[in-house]
């Protein structure tokens, strides 16, 4: 039922479990429907249960503006949608269910009475250890995925969770995320023009059947994260927008209520109500379906007022300035709630900008996000990855510039769907140089990703060294991996995991400044970068980046302990397509000062390469 308290925190903007109390509940034989439209002068049910006739089964509203009513003929799985008359209009708008648990497959849109089912979950051991296996200090590595175009296998959910989980497995990443399951009429929008917030796209199955796939992931100890979207909802005329005739979960003002990049409506946060659905979609799929946390989508898009908007084309908030507060306290109480509810889970922010404390407990004014992409990071390498090595020498800053903010919040260093997509290319095509430059440009690549401070995440298909940009409409070319320079990089992805995981001061501090120190910053004459990780208590672990396809034979490293160093990885080795050229198994520190330390290494640095030493006593 809906009752006194469940509108008291609904119109406090509090309410984290709506999905119970809101939608349509089939209990026996009989179906409660519930829908939030105080705008509309009458509201009925249409659908199969009474010939789809918007004369029959008629709601009655309460004060809060929830409509209610009990009608038989509606059996779990049948289709209905909400006949929502407006008050200035005599033609009612035919609306899904705002809160329903599951679609029809697109183009269909109505909505469904929870198809029967339940899932038995079996992830207890998974969900025991997930607070440890989340820390800040644990070692986290993200296979990004699309569902629809990763493998074309059939069984849906099921199929690809056991294919999924064994990859996971066999490459040694510890969580995938999903691009937006959330249902979504265009599947071309990848998921991002959400529609269904409580309805998982049908497309690969239904809701038991994804629980399922979770399952699947946990038991084979992969964690699991859903790419969320409370930023913009599309335009479809059955989805929330002008919902009972009025700006209802919009804002009213097209300067606020509409997205000019993306052509959709972007929520109104300042609408108690609407940051309570919101809440309720976010704790729904962590509650119901275990997803171990949310990445949400286009942070930066719901701080500013003047997100994309030229001057003129957006409204101040109430102190003059471009904070959308409505979005600032959603975002706080977002994840208040969260880790109050489930501590152990992870929310991660997409956010572009310089906004402070993203990654800060809220009592001190921050965001209160677990983690947040580094698009800086993002951007600044793949720059510098672009020029030719010759050139390589004046964009040096580029690459040492991160040390300014690198402590400043909680990172995750993504290599994402957004870096191979709209004309740019796959990471394979976008380096420079002939096809054996190529490659190793893009193992050195991944090689940084995996080394520098941050936690890694890496979008399907770069791990097959992809040759063209990804396409929503055709599954990874995994034929590919018959070349040996693609199995290579896929060898060499694995590896990194293997090594990642494996050493803990790659891992254990990543914003603390005392975790890494540059050796050689300042070489941009030969494009040469080394640097250390460092643990307390733990070995340190050197790396030294070549950025040319000269081979620097005798180059001297400082390093801080003597004795034997040992080689961990060196991305130009033959077995992942490279040249061979190595420093040696072993190689012994020398009390010859350089860079500040009182020993030193002599190496031979391969070309277009990163190598990675720890001392032999580690």
């Amino acid at each position: 039922m809906f009752d006194s308290t469940d509108a008291w925190l609904f119109a406090a903007g509090t309410h984290t479990r709506l999905w119970e109390v809101l939608g349509a509940h089939c209990d026996g034989g009989a179906t409660t429907f519930r829908v939030w439209a105080p705008g509309a002068s009458s509201v009925s049910v249409l659908g199969d249960g009474n010939g789809w006739s918007a004369q029959v089964d008629r709601l009655e509203p309460d004060p809060s503006g929830v409509w209610r009513g009990t009608f038989g003929g509606y059996e779990p799985g049948a289709r209905y949608k909400y006949a929502v008359t407006p008050h200035q209009s005599a033609e009612p708008l035919v609306k899904a269910d705002p809160v329903a648990f599951a679609a029809e497959l697109a183009p269909a849109t109505a909505s469904l009475v929870r198809p029967d089912g339940e899932h038995y979950w079996g992830d207890d051991n998974w969900l025991a250890r997930r607070g440890d296996r989340q820390r800040f200090d644990a070692p986290i590595s993200i296979y990004e995925v699309h569902l629809g175009s990763w493998r074309y296998e059939p069984g849906g959910y099921r199929t690809i969770g056991r294919q999924l989980a064994a990859y996971c497995q066999d490459m040694g990443f510890t969580h995938v995320e999903l691009l937006p399951l959330t249902e979504h009429p265009f599947y071309g929008s990848w998921g991002y023009q959400t529609t269904g917030y409580f309805a998982p796209t049908p497309r690969y199955g239904t809701a038991e059947d994804l629980m399922a796939f979770i399952d699947e992931l946990h038991q084979a100890d992969i964690g699991v994260l859903l790419d969320w979207v409370p930023s913009h909802f599309p335009t479809d005329a059955h989805g929330l927008g002008l919902f009972d005739g009025t700006h209802l979960y919009e804002h009213a003002d097209p300067k606020q209520g509409f997205h000019p990049d993306w052509k959709s409506y972007i929520f109104n946060f300042d609408r108690p109500e609407v940051r309570s659905f919101l809440l309720s979609s976010a704790h729904y799929w962590l509650d119901e379906f275990h997803v171990d946390g949310l990445r949400v989508d286009a942070v930066a898009s719901m701080l500013y007022l003047d997100y994309s908007r030229p001057d003129g084309e957006w409204i101040p908030n109430e102190h003059g300035g471009n904070e959308n507060l409505g979005a600032v306290q959603f975002l706080q109480e977002l994840n208040r709630s969260v880790y109050a509810a489930h501590p152990d889970t992870m929310m991660v922010a997409e956010e572009s900008t310089a906004w402070p404390g993203v990654t800060n407990p809220t009592d001190g004014g921050g965001l209160g996000f677990g983690l947040k992409w580094d698009m800086g990071w993002m951007h600044d390498t793949l720059e510098y990855f672009a020029q030719d090595p010759v050139h390589r020498r004046w964009h040096h800053d580029t690459m040492t510039f991160r040390t300014v903010y690198a402590a400043s919040e909680h990172y995750v260093l993504a290599l994402s769907h957004d870096e191979v997509v709209h004309g740019k290319g796959s990471l394979l095509e976008r380096m420079p140089g002939d096809r054996w430059q190529q490659f190793a440009n893009l193992r050195l690549l991944l090689g940084y990703q995996w080394t520098a401070p941050g936690k890694k995440l890496l979008f399907m298909g770069t791990e097959l060294a992809a040759l063209e940009e990804w396409s929503h409409e055709a599954e990874l070319d995994w034929a590919v991996l018959a070349g040996a320079e693609h199995a290579g990089v896929q060898g060499w992805v694995r590896a990194l995991n293997e090594l990642y995981r494996r050493i803990p001061a790659l891992y254990l501090v990543d914003r603390d400044p005392a975790g890494f120190e540059w050796v050689i910053g300042d070489d941009r004459e030969q494009s040469v970068l080394a640097y250390l990780r460092l643990a307390e208590g733990h070995a340190p672990v050197l790396v030294a980046m070549n950025n040319t396809p000269v081979p620097r034979m005798g180059y001297r490293v400082g390093v801080p302990a003597a004795g034997e160093w040992s080689l961990q990885a060196n991305s130009d080795d033959v077995g992942y397509g490279g040249s061979g050229l190595t420093p040696g198994a072993v190689v012994n520190a020398e009390p010859v000062q350089v860079h500040g330390y009182p020993q030193s290494l002599e190496l031979d640095l391969p070309p277009l390469a990163l190598i990675v030493l720890t001392p032999s006593w580690s």
